[in-house]
């Protein structure tokens, strides 16, 4: 497809084109419902751009495949949802103990288990937090539209590059399927095969790609190494996207789809009077903290809203101890609609009474 031409596109399709305009060759995964258009979309965009792409017969082999392709140099990439998600975490682990970078798309859908086909974001303490065995971290990206499933797949790839470690592109059901206008960008510059790289040829004979280290001393020596690496990101690479937050009284937070939301949310608040603003984290890991401790000092109540029990709730309470901090949550594929996001923020409570309702609680 043509640089700079704006077509209609759903987020799956979105962040398959742009690994290819990032340079990535290698695909390898399983389809899973909300993901697996971007399975089909691969197959047939990959080798048309004389790619990569094999349908693996599992999870748990497709992310092994990133392994070897990474190893090898290339810019590689899988995703899948929900229960293939968490049979690729023994993989992830793998590839950020031998620091290869790679990029992961999670499109969340509702468990635990099996669940629903519908969309959540419960995947979050799963993916921010690690997930696999060892003291590691993923470098997590939250996209909230369509274009940003471009943009910020670019950004992973560069970011994975940069850190040498898989970095995951998590997006709720809702994103992936959803269909906006998009205009890529042009393609990345051709970029060479890193030096660490096992090719095959003579020059990399003497490379050892492994995340093994039998010594105590030596392998303790190789955490320290990488948690230096993550402090590092952790001081570089936040992101952020704030909405209105200068002069808020009331500070409602969520990321991908209930970012949007709270978007419209805080207009309708402001024409009702109330002084609302938006903090929309960008990556979860490195979180925002300190960008998130100043918009949060000048107001007085703080909401948080999530397709969750309350996962990145968690953090904030962490990030924001004493503060007043309210919880609206939503499951099993529901979402919260606008209105329900006004209500709890004007601090009504739901009554739960004959029919489905969100989960509403205020945290200490």
């Amino acid at each position: 497809m043509p640089a700079d031409v704006t077509r209609l596109m759903t987020g799956n399709e979105a962040c398959v084109r742009a690994a290819l305009l990032a340079g990535c060759r290698s695909f390898y995964g399983y389809p899973i419902t909300p993901a697996s258009e971007i399975t089909e979309a691969a197959a047939r965009l990959f080798p048309a751009a004389g790619g990569t792409f094999l349908q693996a017969e599992s999870e748990v082999a497709a992310i092994q495949m990133v392994y070897g392709a990474s190893a090898a140099g290339e810019r590689s990439m899988t995703a899948s949802s929900g229960p293939g998600i968490s049979l690729m975490m023994e993989g992830v682990s793998y590839l950020a103990g031998s620091e290869l970078p790679a990029v992961i798309v999670d499109i969340m859908r509702a468990g635990p288990g099996l669940g629903s086909l519908g969309p959540e974001q419960g995947d979050y303490q799963q993916i921010v937090k690690g997930g696999g065995h060892g003291n590691y971290r993923t470098l997590v990206l939250a996209p909230a539209s369509v274009p940003e499933m471009v943009s910020l797949t670019l950004l992973g790839f560069d970011l994975a590059d940069r850190y040498r470690n898989p970095v995951v592109l998590l997006a709720d059901g809702i994103i992936g399927q959803m269909v906006e206008p998009v205009r890529l960008p042009a393609a990345a510059a051709p970029r060479p095969v890193p030096p660490w790289a096992v090719t095959g040829e003579a020059a990399a004979r003497a490379n050892l790609i492994t995340s093994i280290h039998l010594e105590p001393d030596a392998q303790e020596a190789h955490e320290r190494h990488l948690q230096d690496k993550y402090a590092l990101a952790e001081r570089e690479e936040p992101r952020w996207d704030p909405y209105r937050t200068d002069d808020a009284d009331l500070l409602l937070i969520g990321y991908g789809v209930a970012g949007r939301i709270l978007k419209s949310a805080v207009d309708q608040l402001r024409t009702a009077g109330i002084a609302a603003g938006l903090f929309r984290p960008v990556t979860l890991w490195p979180f925002p903290a300190r960008a998130l401790r100043e918009a949060a000092r000048r107001v007085r109540r703080i909401l948080v809203v999530e397709l969750s029990n309350g996962q990145m709730l968690e953090e904030i309470q962490r990030l924001l101890p004493g503060c007043d901090v309210d919880f609206l949550g939503r499951m099993g594929g529901n979402t919260p609609s606008t209105a329900e996001v006004v209500e709890a923020a004007r601090g009504d409570r739901m009554q739960a009474a004959g029919k489905e309702r969100a989960l509403v609680a205020r945290r200490p």
